[in-house]
């Protein structure tokens, strides 16, 4: 073969990194505009926003699976349109909430907990149909990579996501604010649609159906691929995706590092403005609030490079898989005992964000052992290990919520008043002690995370009678 191979895979890596960006603007502007919308719906701390926090997470959580099923079924393509327009629709309406319209009010917090519950609805399945149009379109020993570049574009615009909202509805100490909150979500909803037009022209579910691939790409790609990656009525094997111990123990690291990731999206801005100071018009306060995503989006990076890495190198995809995480995870749970004892600012923005880095060191890992394992059902193991980190995430939402409550409560029953009537000083003691106990629990359940790694094999398939666990991908 003389052609050299077109580089359409990298367009379909550039709309998934795109896209993962997309899913971060989204849905980190919420806790950044976790303030706002405390004092536009009349409520005493950013604890009151737990069910919309938590409602977010389990619908997100409970639609994985029939997403990454539809998506085996029909191919990635008019899944993720189908999706990103839904998501975007309800990413505008947030900023709907509360909004008073001759005389009238649109919802309260209930209503903002129905949009964000139907929100986390379209945003599931992205991911894993983001990992199932990788699996088509890259070969074996580059799959690490290519998750490392989806799962770092996303952290990257998480990261931004505070900085952009300083600039644009908050201002800073040199530019005035450019719109209001509410402007901001219809702003960033708008930028899932027009993505959906791009997306449209120019993407395809699988090489032979793109007529800009030539064979030498689609005899790369093909390298290392076990199965035929297309999409149609395949028998599911339901028993091995929800009962495999060995899968499990993926699914149930998954979720102790989405429990303890959940804070940088959620309470992170607030804890540093409550417990910190840091205002929320100060530029390197909304560099403090995105840097756990910034590092982040490089841990996902070397950490997707490093496993594809290890594999060529020769060693057994068990090791090359578990290594990155293990690894991270470790040190992880060290970084969240260092924030808990954290008493300035920057002290905790550099642990938090050493956290983020060592957790997202797995994602490429991850990701890509569940290609490893799914094979033509990548979309189906994906979904259903983003279900349960998404069930980690709302289990983070909602406990996290409830130790802050706790803590308010325990400190105004000290005090023997209501906490409505704290002062300034008074909030920000009575939620101390719920953000040192948070932490807490986040490096403990890390811990538990690197126990799940070393029973972690990326080579059983869910095939029946499948096993790769000793073959690099070029030698399958």
């Amino acid at each position: 073969m003389t052609d050299q191979p077109t580089r359409v895979r990298y367009e379909v890596l550039a709309f998934g990194c795109s896209l993962s960006m997309i899913t971060y603007l989204d849905r980190v502007c919420f806790g950044a505009a976790a303030s706002n919308i405390v004092r536009e719906l009349g409520l005493v701390s950013v604890s009151d926003l737990g069910p919309a926090i938590t409602a977010f997470a389990i619908s997100y959580a409970a639609f994985e699976i029939p997403s990454g099923w539809w998506g085996d079924l029909n191919g990635p393509r008019k899944v993720l349109l189908r999706i990103v327009v839904w998501w975007s629709v309800f990413t505008a309406l947030t900023g709907c909430v509360g909004m008073k319209i001759a005389g009238l009010t649109l919802g309260s917090l209930s209503a903002l907990t129905a949009v964000r519950f139907l929100f986390g609805m379209g945003e599931a399945g992205a991911y894993p149909n983001i990992a199932r149009a990788i699996r088509n379109w890259f070969p074996a020993a580059e799959r690490g990579t290519a998750q490392g570049w989806i799962w770092m574009s996303g952290r990257l615009m998480g990261g931004l996501t505070p900085l952009i909202w300083t600039v644009l509805v908050a201002g800073t100490e040199y530019t005035p604010a450019l719109m209001n909150w509410r402007g901001a979500f219809f702003l960033f909803g708008s930028l899932g649609l027009i993505w959906c037009v791009l997306f449209a022209k120019r993407f395809r579910d699988r090489p032979d159906q793109h007529p800009g691939v030539n064979d030498a790409e689609r005899t790369w790609i093909a390298t290392g691929q076990t199965d035929v990656p297309e999409a149609g009525h395949h028998l599911v094997p339901w028993r091995a995706i929800l009962l495999s111990p060995n899968l499990w123990l993926l699914y149930l690291m998954y979720f102790c590092a989405t429990y303890g990731w959940f804070f940088n999206i959620s309470y992170l801005p607030s804890c540093l403005e409550t417990q910190f100071g840091v205002a929320p018009t100060s530029l390197v306060g909304a560099i403090y609030k995105g840097g756990p995503l910034w590092l982040g989006a490089a841990g996902c990076l070397l950490g997707g490079y490093v496993t594809d890495r290890l594999l060529r190198g020769g060693m057994d995809r068990r090791w090359a898989r578990r290594l990155p995480g293990m690894t991270g995870h470790a040190l992880c749970a060290v970084c969240y005992l260092a924030a808990s004892q954290a008493d300035t600012a920057f002290h905790f923005f550099l642990a938090i964000s050493l956290a983020a880095f060592f957790n997202d060191l797995m994602m490429g890992s991850a990701w890509a052992t569940c290609q490893d394992v799914g094979g033509r059902h990548t979309a189906v193991v994906a979904g259903t290990m983003n279900m349960i980190g998404g069930f980690g995430a709302s289990a983070a939402g909602w406990l996290s919520a409830k130790i802050l409550a706790w803590s308010e409560a325990r400190h105004a029953l000290t005090l023997g008043i209501d906490r409505t009537e704290f002062s300034p000083d008074q909030k920000i003691a009575a939620l101390a002690d719920g953000y040192h106990s948070n932490l807490l629990i986040y490096s403990a359940v890390y811990v538990i995370a690197v126990v799940c790694w070393l029973g972690i094999n990326p080579g059983r398939s869910v095939e029946a009678g499948r096993s790769e666990h000793e073959s690099p991908p070029y030698r399958d």
